[in-house]
């Protein structure tokens, strides 16, 4: 690849990066409860209310996709051949401490739609992050659907950095910032890159023989766009709120009651020149009345006031019920159980895991999206640590997944007895207990001392004193 192709090819996935980055950050915004605070169906009553709750947010997206990632837990990956996972694997990804990171990867590729992880050789071995959509891209081969090349960007005061990553390779690259407002990173031209030469050579050889970007994609329809989990939730949200505004209002109005002046004259206001003497005098506005929940009828022609029926607030019962329903919308759409967004569903008597295998089927399909881009980050971190031999078992390794399932002890324990009188391996049962795999081999390595020691102690009742087995006629 000749330079200035290099940097061309800087330039088209900076622009991609720029035309994901609202839409990442939008959903962003939804899942933390930045946006959807409080909706409102007409201007008038925007202009009356927005800062009188202003800061409140009804969320539902954190919750829908909150109840996917929760029950995503990593164990690691169980090489060709072997009967449970492989130790030096999980000890590279333990070091590196990507348990927490894979779950805000897992989260940020539900919501936004995808996440990316980074795989970088260094002398004390692999390192693994994980990389925000706002700031990576990574383009593919039309025909083989290979990893082509992977951008990252980040920026200073006043540089936009950049790695372009090849398959053997990484190029070091900057530009001037064209805007910055308020310390905030802006959509700029995507031109204007050169070669980063401030820290050396702009070219840094890796060798791991394929692009160390690798991005997680949430469901798609066999394209390349990603469905977010929050997006259908979004406009429900915002529903949610406009009528949570409505009810507010009312409750507001019906802590005090409003007020009527029957007869008398218009109200009227002074008018204060510059000097602060009066001039004049106009109409008190209406809009303020309101805001003061208070309202003046004049009299009529004949001088008598008119008389008021009711000014009660309006009851705010249907409202919320209103709510509910919608609530229901979106633990329907979304396959969330609705004990967990606390509708008023009810509880089959068969227990929690008819309601909830929408959420397991769910959550069963984004492991199968997890699947591939983990299995890649894993090979590629053994790679980097010079073992190509594990990075070939890992291509056509097993990953293990926590259960998504919740089971209640009594079931658990129950289901556990019946397959050990099954004849079910008991390391196998560990397993299905949903043990971390560490965990399961210190508890066969237990049982194996439990085993022997008890051997031992049944050879001693046998033997005489002198150590010579006892006959069968001893007793």
């Amino acid at each position: 690849m000749t330079p200035e192709d290099a940097l061309k090819l800087a330039s088209e996935l900076a622009s991609l990066i720029n035309d994901r980055r609202g839409e990442v950050q939008t959903n962003v915004n939804y899942l933390k409860g930045r946006e959807g605070r409080m909706r409102f169906a007409s201007e008038q009553f925007k202009d009356y209310f927005q800062k009188r709750f202003e800061g409140f947010s009804d969320n539902w997206c954190s919750p829908v996709a909150q109840a996917t990632v929760e029950r995503m837990k990593y164990r690691g990956i169980r090489l060709e051949g072997s009967v449970r996972a492989d130790d030096a694997v999980s000890r590279r990804w333990e070091r590196n401490e990507a348990d927490r990171g894979l779950a805000e990867a897992l989260m940020m590729m539900t919501a936004a739609k995808r996440s990316f992880a980074l795989v970088t050789p260094t002398a004390e071995g692999a390192r693994i992050t994980f990389e925000n959509p706002d700031s990576v891209a990574v383009t593919y081969d039309p025909i083989t659907r290979r990893r082509k090349a992977g951008l990252a960007v980040w920026q200073d005061d006043r540089f936009e950095y950049a790695q372009l990553h090849l398959p053997n390779s990484v190029l070091r690259m900057r530009r001037e910032k064209f805007a910055l407002f308020g310390g905030a990173r802006t959509n700029v031209d995507v031109s204007g890159w050169e070669f980063d030469e401030s820290l050396g050579d702009v070219e840094e050889q890796h060798g791991l023989g394929a692009v160390a970007l690798v991005e997680f994609k949430n469901q798609a329809l066999l394209d390349d766009d990603p469905i977010s989990d929050i997006a259908g939730v979004r406009a429900m949200q915002d529903s949610i709120n406009l009528v949570w505004a409505y009810i507010l209002n009312i409750l507001d109005y019906a802590s005090l009651p409003g007020r009527a002046i029957l007869g008398g004259e218009v109200i009227r206001v002074p008018i204060l020149d510059d000097k602060g003497q009066v001039v004049g005098s106009k109409p008190i506005d209406m809009d303020l009345l309101i805001r003061e929940r208070m309202m003046h009828v004049p009299a009529g022609k004949d001088g008598k006031a008119p008389q008021i029926g009711e000014w009660a607030a309006a009851d705010p019962a249907p409202l919320a019920k209103i709510i509910e329903q919608a609530v229901a919308h979106v633990a329907a759409q979304t396959r969330t159980p609705g004990h967990y967004l606390l509708t008023k569903s009810e509880i089959p008597a068969t227990g929690y895991e008819l309601s909830e295998a929408g959420l397991v089927s769910k959550v069963e399909d984004r492991i199968l999206f997890a699947n591939a881009p983990l299995r890649e980050v894993n090979r590629l971190a053994a790679l980097a640590d010079g073992e190509r031999g594990q990075a070939e078992q890992i291509s056509s390794g097993k990953l293990i997944w926590r259960k998504p399932q919740y089971r209640s002890e009594a079931q658990l324990w129950d289901g556990v007895l019946k397959l050990r009188q099954s004849g079910f391996p008991f390391q196998w049962i560990a397993e299905e207990l949903d043990l971390p795999p560490d965990e399961v081999a210190r508890i066969m390595e237990m049982r194996r001392a439990e085993a022997a020691e008890a051997a031992s102690v049944d050879l001693a009742f046998l033997e005489p004193s002198g150590g010579v087995p006892a006959s069968p006629s001893a007793d």
